[in-house]
């Protein structure tokens, strides 16, 4: 790998060591329970402890006494704890979209600069190409190439072909 590409991967790694060590408590814990709910051992448990629970209140695991024979209970139980795997979840997946939002705007200011070091190339090869004597069949293509793209134009035509995309399905 080259050395770039080392110190690019080593800067992510930091920055995702930077933000876990500066997430809260209550975050670290959501997501912890989120990891747990989302395992195989999770499921395991479930498999087992409403296996028992329903075998016992139905009379087919006869070591206990029924408790719950109409399994209310059990169903009350379940309900609670999916209101909180919900909750826990959304937790999680609202930090995640706003790491996925930081990323993004990252990746969209990579974008412009790059379209902006491309755009300043292909001046300078035009030019070069212009004071040798060197003619192109693009040329009216390269004159197009040469100028800067402007974000908030590209945004609004965006915009107006979305709205008349709508308006027409109306």
């Amino acid at each position: 790998m080259t050395r770039t590409l080392d110190r690019n991967i080593d800067a992510l790694v930091d920055r995702t060591k930077h933000d876990l060590a500066k997430s809260g408590l209550q975050e670290r814990v959501a997501d912890a329970i989120t990891r747990f709910a989302g395992s195989m051992v999770f499921v395991y448990l479930h498999l087992v402890f409403f296996g028992a629970w329903i075998a016992v209140n139905t009379g087919i695991l006869p070591i206990l006494r029924p408790f719950d024979p109409s399994l209310v209970v059990l169903a009350m139980i379940a309900s609670v704890e999916a209101i909180f795997l919900s909750t826990f979840v959304l937790i999680s997946q609202n930090r995640m979209a706003a790491a996925d939002d930081k990323r993004a705007d990252l990746n969209l200011q990579i974008s412009l600069l790059h379209e902006h070091e491309t755009t300043r190339l292909i001046a300078l090869v035009s030019e070069l190409a212009h004071k040798l004597d060197v003619r192109t069949q693009v040329d009216d293509e390269i004159e197009e190439l040469k100028r800067d793209v402007q974000p908030e134009r590209v945004m609004e035509r965006i915009e107006e072909r979305g709205e008349s995309l709508l308006q027409s399905e109306n």
